[in-house]
């Protein structure tokens, strides 16, 4: 500054010499003495006064004894007064600005707080009228069960004296008609024979004919031979064709000999067209020979009739040519019966020859040989193991129709067995392959040409994903996916079946590496809303995320199987128990507790229950879901310690058409419990107690007097039951076990009912 100032002022002649000049000096004196004017002549400098606290004297050219006047006195108070009003009226503008912004946020708050109370006081008011709303429900609910109850008596006393009353017209009318055939209006014999039908009408009966036809065709044998004799118009019922047309002695294939089956084969052999003899151990020649007669046979199942040899097939041939039918299973017969089969009878469409040993590839060569069976379109050829390649191309040559084939429990079953078959058998819609280990994905692939609609697989540790990748490729009609204990098959391989439309059963029981990844997925796909059943049986990977999204996307399952996951519990249940289309579900050895129990029975649509081994659920959870499940046909819940008789009077109380009850490994059950079965339910067909050993001889003679339908009964590990007893009550059951031994270890309890320390197994079925 200096330096410029100086050269500005000065103008030397030579301005760098002048500068460097001035340098030298102020690096002499230093930078501290240094003013703007050093630079300048003293003569050139502007003599200015110095001013100590204004500059007023300067700017107006006063002394300091001008500075103070009048005029600039007032100028100043006026320019302070003006100045501190400003000040004071921009803090009052500030201040009412800030009171009205508080008063406004006021009012908002006070706003809010009145929604608030409001609402709060709406809240309280609709839980109280929730609360009373509750209550009358209550007693709206429970005023309801009284008068159902008093209704159901009264039904019930009206129906028992009505029924009482028919039954004595029925004996009087009964009476009459005896009378009549012993001795005509003028005192001589009248045969059954001249009596019509109209002339015996029985007034206990106001269905139609055709409908006590119908109810008759249910009938075995034995109980249709007792109809006959209950009235003459029942008897002349019993008498009708279309009844004999399907017979079958397989109901009573204990009884059954060849006199009982050749009087009735002889009396309706022009109108039987289906027989059934399956299990008829005791049949020989005359019986076959009967069977020869029925020219109009078109169904014969001949299955474990230890008497049947190549000669009685050759009788039959020769007397059924329309057979259509026929199954050999468990028989002796060899190739010359498979020789008289393409011989006599070429319009036969289903063979079954499982577990015959006796024939060999040779055999199977002859059903296409001649006229052949060459419309055979099922095959069953389960436990054949003297089967091989062979025998499999000489199928596909003669019988290239096969629609569904049968190799089940063929431990030599092999993919190249399969490739013989599939080459020229291009028609094949169904396959079954149980406890065939050795088969693999090439089995699929040379299937791929056959446009499969079912597929069953079962115990085997070969296929992979890859085959349900070409189930997802050609197969896009398939409706019925069974792979059980296949270990390899994951979430991936659902994934890929995911776009097919139509499955309507899938079957992954013990398939261990299946979870969530997989099932949601699927269920999420095009098969998810028409999925009929679905079975999951010890997939422990399942959790409650799956249960639930099957409950949301499977709207038309009636068949779910969730047998130890033992991730489910009470939440997936209460997404279940808003499915109205289920009927059928097993949910033994879950986690699942009397509040999922509960949950479940909302919906009351469920027939058949299974909670086995479920040690969360107690008496409670039964009652309650019993309350709502009044359609209930099966329920088994063995190996649950926990429950004692109020179980079975729940079970007895609301589900008066149980059919099926297993109540197994529960030692708390008395014969209480029995009397409540024998009094309420009439149609029980299966019961099983074993290992209650606190039941006694007079639990049989409850069951004897109430259930007179029961057909089969286990009582193994019962020790007060006397084998006396079984013998006296249960000589009518069709299957009864019984064994007075203690308890073994894996049922959890000693002979008293004590737990055992260490767990049991949950593999043992009774």
């Amino acid at each position: 500054q200096a330096l410029l100032c100086g050269v500005i002022v000065m103008r030397p002649e030579d301005p760098l010499i002048f500068l460097e000049e001035k340098i030298k000096e102020i690096m002499e004196k230093g930078l501290d003495s240094g003013l703007w004017y050093m630079c300048i002549d003293p003569s050139l400098r502007t003599n200015l006064k110095r001013i100590a606290e204004t500059y007023l004297s300067a700017i107006f050219g006063l002394d300091v004894e001008q500075l103070v006047t009048t005029e600039l006195c007032t100028k100043a108070f006026d320019f302070y007064s003006r100045n501190l009003k400003k000040f004071y009226f921009r803090g009052w503008i500030k201040y009412h600005l800030q009171r009205k912004s508080n008063r406004k946020k006021t009012e908002q708050k006070m706003a809010l707080a009145a929604v608030h109370y409001k609402f709060r006081k709406i809240r309280i008011i609709i839980e109280k009228w929730n609360s009373w709303a509750q209550i009358h429900k209550e007693k709206n609910t429970l005023a309801t069960r009284r008068l159902q109850q008093i209704f159901n008596k009264v039904t019930l006393k009206a129906v028992l004296k009505a029924w009482h009353a028919e039954a004595c017209s029925s004996l009087k009318t009964k009476a009459y008609f005896e009378s009549l055939i012993k001795k005509g209006p003028e005192g001589s014999f009248v045969s059954s024979e001249n009596l019509s039908y109209q002339s015996v009408k029985c007034k206990a009966s106001h269905l139609p004919e055709e409908a006590l036809l119908q109810i008759f065709r249910y009938v075995n044998l034995v109980d249709l031979a007792r109809c006959a004799q209950v009235s003459q118009t029942w008897m002349l019922l019993t008498q009708n064709s279309s009844i004999w047309s399907d017979i079958n002695f397989s109901s009573i294939k204990h009884k059954v000999q060849d006199k009982i089956v050749v009087n009735i084969l002889q009396k309706w052999r022009p109108y039987v067209q289906r027989l059934n003899l399956r299990g008829c151990r005791s049949l020989h020649w005359p019986t076959f020979k009967s069977i020869s007669e029925c020219k109009n046979l078109q169904d014969l199942n001949l299955s474990e009739c230890q008497g049947l040899n190549d000669d009685s097939m050759r009788l039959i041939s020769e007397g059924c040519p329309s057979l259509l039918y026929l199954n050999l299973s468990y028989t002796d017969i060899t190739n010359g019966t498979l020789r008289l089969l393409s011989r006599s009878f070429p319009n036969l469409q289903y063979l079954s020859l499982a577990h015959c040993r006796k024939f060999t590839d040779k055999g199977l060569q002859y059903l296409g040989c001649g006229r052949g069976c060459h419309k055979l379109i099922y095959l069953d050829l389960s436990g054949c193991v003297q089967v091989s390649v062979d025998g499999f191309r000489n199928i596909a040559n003669g019988c290239s129709r096969i629609q569904n084939l049968l190799i089940n429990d063929m431990p030599t079953l092999t993919d190249r067995c399969i490739q013989a078959l599939a080459e020229k058998c291009e028609q094949i819609m169904s396959v079954v392959f149980l406890d065939s280990p050795h088969l693999s994905d090439t089995t699929f692939r040379a299937l791929a040409e056959c446009k499969l609609v079912k597929v069953s697989i079962e115990g085997n540790n070969r296929i992979t994903d890859l085959s349900f990748k070409l189930m997802s490729k050609c197969c896009p009609y398939i409706r019925h996916i069974h792979m059980v204990d296949c270990q390899k098959i994951t979430d991936a391989g659902l994934k890929m079946i995911a776009p097919l439309k139509y499955i309507l059963i899938l079957n992954l029981a013990d398939c261990i590496r299946i979870g969530d990844g997989g099932i949601k997925p699927f269920v999420e796909g095009s098969s998810g809303a028409t999925l009929r059943e679905l079975n999951l049986n010890n997939c422990v990977r399942v959790t409650d995320a799956s249960v639930t999204e099957i409950a949301q996307r499977c709207h038309n399952l009636t068949y779910l199987n969730l047998r130890y996951c033992e991730k489910v519990t009470d939440t997936g249940l209460e997404a279940l128990g808003n499915m109205s289309s289920l009927i059928s579900i097993d949910i033994s050895g879950t986690n699942i507790s009397d509040m999922g129990l509960g949950a479940l029975g909302c919906s009351g649509k469920i027939k058949e229950i299974s909670i086995s081994e479920c040690q969360n659920i107690s008496d409670t959870g039964i009652q309650k879901f019993c309350q709502d499940s009044k359609h209930l046909e099966s329920c088994h819940v063995s190996y649950c310690p926990q429950l004692t008789d109020e179980t079975v009077k729940a079970l007895a109380f609301h589900c008066h058409r149980l059919t099926s009850v297993s109540i197994a490994g529960c030692p708390k059950m008395t014969d209480l419990c029995m009397g409540y079965l024998a009094a309420a339910c009439r149609y029980l067909h299966f019961l099983d107690i074993s290992g209650c050993i606190r039941l006694t001889d007079k639990a049989l003679k409850y069951l004897w007097k109430g259930c007179k339908q029961l057909h089969i009964l286990k009582m193994l590990y019962c020790r007060n039951i006397t084998k006396q007893a079984v013998l006296k009550y249960t000589a009518r059951l069709e299957k009864r076990e019984h064994n007075d031994g203690d308890p073994p270890p894996w049922l959890g309890y000693d002979r008293n009912g004590n737990t055992l320390t260490f767990p049991r197994s949950r593999s043992y079925k009774l």
